[in-house]
């Protein structure tokens, strides 16, 4: 591990210096017109203020011939005053009719469709910032970009606003952003700001700065600057968010129905422009969607994301190390308020997060209600401190203290740094991190600590990486996420992804991902070799892939799956996939995946399709389903898993939606329909059913239900 560190610092020693000056010659600006009074939120750009404000007159093309001139104009003007911005953006488009836009739900994943994506770095340190993104449809998304910029949070979601206009010429966009709602550094005339435009039929991305595809939007410190910023005013920076939920549900089969009625109250204090200090009492998290089923055919526990609106707040600060995905999280916000699959109500819960200099913070606590049975109630706490260095760099430290199910004496702490610069050889992206942790609780013996590193060169025609990570038998978070302790774990790849352009083939991505897993003492329990021959996207937005993966575990103790046992031992065997894919630019688009070849002591076929279809902008469907079926020499087994949800889309703040899902392994079926109803930015009314039912005994019955009524309204002084 000494070793290897040598060699990102020698990468990294000839860029750093250029990374800390982002705003050298040659970034463009954009200067911030005065924001009047009269400027009505229509997404029609025809107001005197427009036209007075300095603009910026058109991008440049960065998919699929970067440098090139767009095949359709893009003109971008800011106003502010002291209380927000407004964001004007006017789309040209030769073929207005062409123009793919379907949905016009808020937090939709917009990547299918023309849109419009605005970027700011309020801190102006190229390592953090916000997403805004609109449809020509009105449908928002946002999003809080993580650390680094190679992608961001959507789980986030803020109080703006936006609407569109369509004619003859294109679509134009008008976007609404309170200064309430951001973070900034107090002092700074200028920010960070970028411009991306998708045209989804052509498969075509346009940029304001830095349109090179090795590089994408949410790199802040490739961005351009935004100047002229006026002296913003947010008032007291109180925030006063109370709820009211109104209803109940019959939690079990033959249970009387109770009663969930209950009030919550959320206040927010802006201590400066750079600090949030939060309280939540009687926390209540009802609007928050259901988590997507998954098919479990591993050893290891799955990893679901966090939805909870007050933990996303300030959640980039919280990430820690890089590239350790899903291996090692020493804080993972979902252990506070569910245990064993159970909901624990959170009496109060608080929190502070911001930046002071280069300095970021976080700091979050809650106490837990008793749940008989489960836990005591106890208190719950971590926090973050993360330095800025160099241009892009960083150095922090973690810690948490309590368990959730009230284990004494329980603890984490942490140290990692994270070395980047997108100025390698001048436009090339590197980055290395290196990261270590302790833990405690009661009962626990063995090795309580992880260490880790990495480097990667993330780029757009190779992108190459090489990670090992280290956790003690004995490393076990109380608030974290570690699905597989007392290992060492080596990845590494080589993507190599040319553009051809000969006329039917965009882009090709082989792939070489090797993986190991072995445990302490260096043998081997866990090995694949992901490799993507044939990996292509045509020009159409069509795609085809096929992947030949070696694959090999050994373990010691029985391995329970799906009604068999698979005894102990060392299986080795090679799986193959075959997939196919529409472009999404479509009404109806669809991905089938088919991965067969050897598991364990046999063999597995595993059937995928998901897709979408929207056969109106009123009306769209998501559907995706999996039919795995194992042959193996201890007996065969079969698992399904089926989920639909339909959208009905009726305007960019009423959206009505139900989620089905049924899987074999709980032999259950769950619906979650929601309605939720933005009457302005600060209030919203959500609707929201569960229904349940489950297969006993080969009968369909009832299981539980619950029917919700949340207002909340957000008083901002």
């Amino acid at each position: 591990m000494q070793r290897a560190a040598w060699i990102p610092a020698l990468l990294l020693s000839s860029s750093l210096g250029a990374a800390a000056n982002p705003q050298s010659n040659g970034v463009p600006t954009l200067r911030i017109g005065t924001l009047p009074a009269a400027v009505h939120l229509d997404g029609v750009l025809d107001e005197p203020a427009w036209n007075r404000a300095p603009a910026i007159d058109n991008l440049t093309m960065s998919e699929p011939r970067a440098g090139s001139t767009p095949s359709a104009r893009t003109v971008v003007r800011v106003l502010a005053d002291a209380r927000g911005i407004v964001i004007g953006v006017e789309c040209a488009d030769p073929d207005p009719a062409r123009i793919v836009s379907y949905t016009k739900q808020r937090d939709a994943v917009l990547d299918a469709e023309d849109h419009v994506t605005i970027v700011f770095d309020t801190f102006l340190d190229g390592r953090s910032g916000y997403v805004f993104a609109v449809n020509p449809s009105g449908a928002r998304y946002d999003a809080l970009i993580n650390p680094g910029g190679s992608d961001a949070n959507p789980d986030w979601d803020g109080i703006w606003d936006a609407a569109t206009h369509r004619d003859g010429r294109g679509w134009s966009v008008e976007i609404w952003i309170p200064v309430q709602t951001l973070g900034f550094k107090r002092g700074l005339r200028e920010w960070h700001f970028n411009v991306e435009r998708r045209i989804q039929r052509l498969q075509e991305t346009d940029r304001w700065a830095s349109a090179r595809p090795d590089w994408t939007v949410t790199q802040t410190s490739r961005a351009g600057l935004l100047t002229g910023l006026p002296d913003f005013s947010f008032g007291l920076g109180l925030t006063v968010r109370p709820a009211g939920i109104a209803g109940g549900g019959i939690p079990a089969p033959d249970a009387a129905v109770e009663n969930d009625s209950h009030a919550s109250l959320d206040v927010l204090q802006r201590l400066g422009p750079t600090v949030n200090a939060s309280v939540s009492v009687n926390t209540d998290f009802a609007e928050t969607e259901v988590d997507t089923r998954q098919t479990n055919l591993t050893r290891f526990p799955l990893f679901f994301p966090e939805k909870r609106t007050f933990f996303l707040e300030g959640s980039d600060i919280f990430t820690f190390g890089l590239g350790l995905s899903e291996r090692v999280i020493p804080f993972f916000s979902r252990t506070i308020g569910l245990l064993a699959g159970q909901e624990v109500p959170i009496a109060v819960a608080g929190k502070v997060n911001g930046r002071a200099r280069d300095t970021n913070f976080g700091a979050v606590f809650a106490n837990t209600r008793a749940v008989d049975g489960l836990t005591s109630g106890p208190g719950l706490g971590a926090v973050r401190v993360k330095r800025n260095v160099l241009g892009e760099s960083s150095v922090g430290f973690i810690g948490t203290v309590g368990d959730p199910a009230g284990a004494s004496d329980s603890w984490l702490a942490g140290a990692d740094v994270t070395l980047q610069t997108s100025h390698l050889r001048a436009d090339k992206n590197l980055r290395a991190g290196f990261s270590g942790e302790v833990m405690n609780r009661a009962g626990l013996t063995g090795d309580k600590t992880a260490t880790a590193a990495r480097i990667e060169y993330p780029n757009d025609l190779w992108s190459l990486w090489f990670g090992v990570t280290r956790i003690g038998d004995a490393f076990r978070p109380s608030l974290g996420f570690v699905p597989r302790p007392g290992v060492y774990a080596y990845d590494t790849g080589i993507d190599y992804s040319p553009r051809p352009h000969n006329g039917w083939l965009r882009q090709a991505f082989p792939q070489f991902e090797p993986t190991l897993v072995t445990d302490l003492h260096g043998r081997w329990e866990s090995y694949e070799v992901f490799t993507a021959p044939i990996n292509w996207r045509f020009e159409s937005g069509d795609r085809v892939e096929f992947n030949i993966v070696p694959e090999g575990e050994r373990f010691g103790t029985p391995f329970p799956l799906e009604g068999i046992v698979i005894p102990p031992g060392a299986y080795q065997w090679l799986r193959y996939r075959l997939e196919a894919g529409s472009a999404v630019k479509r009404r109806f688009s669809a991905q089938a995946t088919w991965r067969f070849g050897g598991f364990y002591s046999g063999s597995l076929d595993q059937y995928l399709l998901v897709g979408s279809w929207h056969p109106s902008g009123l009306l769209s469907i998501d559907f995706d389903g999996e039919r795995d079926r194992g042959r193996l020499a201890e007996g065969d087994f079969s698992t399904t898993l089926v989920g639909i949800r339909a959208n009905l889309n009726l305007s960019p703040h009423l959206q009505a939606s139900s989620f089905g899902q049924y899987d074999t392994t709980s032999a259950s079926v769950g619906t979650n329909s929601r309605v939720r109803w933005t009457l302005a930015p600060v209030a919203e009314l959500f609707v929201i059913y569960n229904h349940n039912i489950r297969d006993i005994n080969q009968t369909w019955r009832f299981d539980s239900n619950q029917f919700l009524v949340k207002f909340q309204y957000a008083f901002r002084y």
